[in-house]
């Protein structure tokens, strides 16, 4: 039996969608890393109980290391996003998280620079607070052990693609290094990994292509972070909004997976996988739910373009991406430079 909620809301259900399609569902994903975080925080003195947790999120993990914090008996400090809803902000207030939200801006880059700046003039206040750098920090890997875990219990692992946002780079990143061990000494099992980018995203070199609609929010940053192991890699997919959108609607109305916008483009990147690759299962990340889309997305399922309609473009260098969609063998290269 769980002990808090946060441990429920963080055990994935993995569900066969279809022939070698797999998809690992989530409630809020980041709940994992946040809570195993804070846990080896703990359990190695770099904090206390009652200590306060500060950092910057646009969303998600805000929730996460609230839960984390109320279930460690924690305080928890947010510098917020201007995409932080009204919802968020209701449940951070009840579970006692402190938010600071940032004031309306186009610019995420100068959103991300804000946040930032912020919680440095925090820790200059209050240098007894922990910073938990989730874009940066390690251990916010931890976590995901217990899932590769139980993903190669389910699939066996070898001959196993897996497809999902990069964002942060703990969620995919993680779940490659793991499944790729070796277990007791045999060789590593084969496991791919494709990334899944939006356009604008500085991580892999697409910010010189912009998105008309909106950078879809959680899987790019136009900032390097430094929990992003490219040469984990093996290919990556670029997905515009609107075929996101049209990714979201079809896993809704195919297989009843009602799931955000990260997971729609994770959802056709996988698809497209599949099809290249017979022998192989295909395993892709749904992050959350879809109920922050309700209005932005699926409120437009009329108009979602059909996936039999949508195909990747094949690129051999970034200089080559164009809307809405093209695919890259990464070949598990380091860092591309961002330009400046």
């Amino acid at each position: 039996m769980d002990q808090h909620i946060a441990e429920a809301i963080g055990r994935p259900d993995l569900i066969r969608l279809d022939d070698r399609l797999v998809c690992l569902r989530f409630e809020t994903m980041k709940v994992v890393s946040a809570l195993a975080a804070v846990r080896h925080l703990l359990d190695t003195g770099a904090v206390r109980r009652g200590d306060t947790l500060l950092d910057s999120s646009s969303g998600i993990y805000a929730y996460a290391l609230a839960l984390a914090c109320h279930r460690h008996g924690m305080r928890c400090h947010i510098v917020g996003s201007t995409t932080v809803d009204h919802t968020l902000r209701t449940q951070l207030a009840v579970l006692g998280a402190t938010l600071e939200q940032m004031e309306p801006c186009a610019d995420l880059k100068l959103d991300q620079k804000r946040r930032v700046e912020r919680i440095h003039e925090i820790l200059a206040a209050h240098p007894e607070y922990h910073w938990m750098r989730q874009y940066h920090d390690a251990v916010h890997y931890l976590g995901y052990r217990a899932i590769a875990d139980r993903v190669r219990e389910a699939t066996g692992a070898d001959g196993l693609t897996v497809v999902g946002g990069v964002g942060s780079g703990a969620s995919t990143g993680a779940l490659a290094r793991y499944l790729r061990e070796a277990p007791d000494g045999r060789a590593a099992p084969d496991v791919e990994l494709v990334g899944v980018q939006p356009y604008g995203s500085v991580t892999f070199g697409a910010e010189h292509v912009a998105d008309p609609e909106i950078i879809i929010a959680g899987i790019g940053s136009s900032i390097p972070f430094g929990n992003v192991a490219h040469e984990l890699y093996d290919t990556l997919h670029w997905i515009s909004f609107d075929a996101a959108l049209a990714g979201s609607v079809d896993l809704l109305r195919r297989h009843a997976v009602f799931a955000g916008l990260s997971t729609g483009a994770a959802y056709l990147a996988a698809r497209h996988e599949r099809e290249r690759a017979p022998g192989r299962t295909v395993l892709f990340l749904a992050a959350d739910t879809g109920h922050r889309y309700v209005d932005t997305v699926f409120a437009r399922h009329a108009g979602a373009t059909p996936l039999a309609a949508l195909a990747p473009r094949e690129v051999r260098d970034r200089s080559e991406l164009a809307l809405p969609w093209s695919r890259m063998r990464w070949n598990r290269t380091p860092a591309p430079a961002v330009s400046g």
